[in-house]
């Protein structure tokens, strides 16, 4: 492998528990009755906020109900990261693998559905430009398919400069993997932040299960072999 592309939430930052709450707040807001936590697996982790309120409701939204009620979730989701500062950080192991992505010169970028407002949120307290090239983080704008659709990997890709064939995909969402799957991803690793180990152990075309990024294979990178 020559790249990697990371998926953000619950990825590098293990908030999928405040996404989790605050989705299960609007959906019974949306629709008189919470998702359950199937619904909240399948629906939820790495779809857009269209995508989520469109299940919700039935049908398709309009843009003025997408904008009020994601602008209210996000609003409150930031306002609990920030409260939950004991759990406000970056995954376990997660600066140093990313500070020996960064001196191994290995091409890497963010993948997610997470929307602009968010992002600039993540690379602002987490101060992501240590890492990244901000200007190939790919996220939400409203013209990019949500998970599983593979459109969010290709175009990280490409932005990193490599084939899908020669990036590894860092994913804990089931929509993820199946969009990093549909891209043609050389390697898929699966992160157990929220997940058992056990829930992914089925999942056919995962390269690897990991608990945390001490865990991760620096070797399957082929700069170092």
């Amino acid at each position: 492998m020559q790249g990697i592309i990371f998926d953000f939430n619950g990825t590098l930052y293990w908030d999928s528990q405040l996404h989790y709450d605050a989705w299960k707040e609007f959906s019974a807001i949306l629709r008189g009755e919470p998702f359950t936590n199937e619904e909240m697996r399948d629906k939820m982790f790495g779809h857009t906020n269209e995508d989520i309120i469109e299940y919700a409701i039935g049908h398709k939204p309009s843009k003025e109900m997408v904008e009020k009620y994601a602008k209210e979730k996000e609003s409150l989701y930031r306002q609990r990261c920030l409260q939950d500062r004991e759990n406000f950080k970056l995954a376990p192991g997660a600066v140093e693998f990313l500070d020996f992505l960064k001196e191994n010169n290995i091409p890497r970028t963010i993948a997610t559905m997470s929307e602009w407002d968010n992002v600039e949120f993540y690379i602002k307290e987490f101060k992501l430009e240590r890492w990244f090239d901000l200007d190939k983080i790919v996220y939400s704008d409203g013209t990019i398919p949500g998970k599983p659709a593979p459109d969010i990997f290709l175009i990280a890709a490409e932005k990193i400069g490599l084939a899908p064939k020669d990036c590894v995909v860092v994913e804990d969402a089931i929509a993820g993997i199946n969009s990093a799957k549909s891209a043609g991803i050389g390697k898929i690793i699966a992160i157990d932040s929220l997940e058992p180990v056990e829930f992914y152990q089925n999942i056919d075309g995962l390269s690897g299960i990991i608990k945390s990024f001490h865990e991760f294979d620096r070797k399957m990178f082929r700069c170092l072999v």
